[in-house]
């Protein structure tokens, strides 16, 4: 019985070369689909982060202030007075800064 199934498909050598490039086509499109699709959540993440940073700049800008009746000068400085644990990165595509009228600013890819 496999010798006759052996048989029947002896004429089937495989894939043609035009198959072969369609599929390796379609997956080509598939994955610059993905890539486009995982970049939008990318610039996503990188809002989020900016927006949560400038959040908690200002809320140590504000117990600054709270506590010693001005407002820091940079993140640096709310992060040596024990207010920040870690400064903003720079390297996520925005920057955070406090200007001198004690209000916390962002620049890149926040949306303050």
């Amino acid at each position: 019985m496999l010798e006759k199934l052996r048989a029947a498909r002896g004429h089937e050598d495989g894939f043609t070369l035009i198959e072969l490039l369609i599929v390796v086509v379609i997956l080509g499109v598939l994955a610059a689909v993905a890539v486009f699709g995982v970049q939008a959540f990318n610039n996503e993440g990188k809002a989020a982060a900016c927006e949560t940073d400038w959040k908690s700049v200002e809320t140590a800008n504000e117990a600054s202030y709270a506590k010693t009746g001005a407002y820091a000068a940079s993140p640096a400085a709310l992060k040596t007075a024990g207010y920040l644990k870690d400064e903003p990165s720079t390297t996520n595509g925005y920057t955070i800064s406090i200007d001198a009228a004690g209000v916390v600013k962002a620049a890149g890819a926040c949306t303050h």
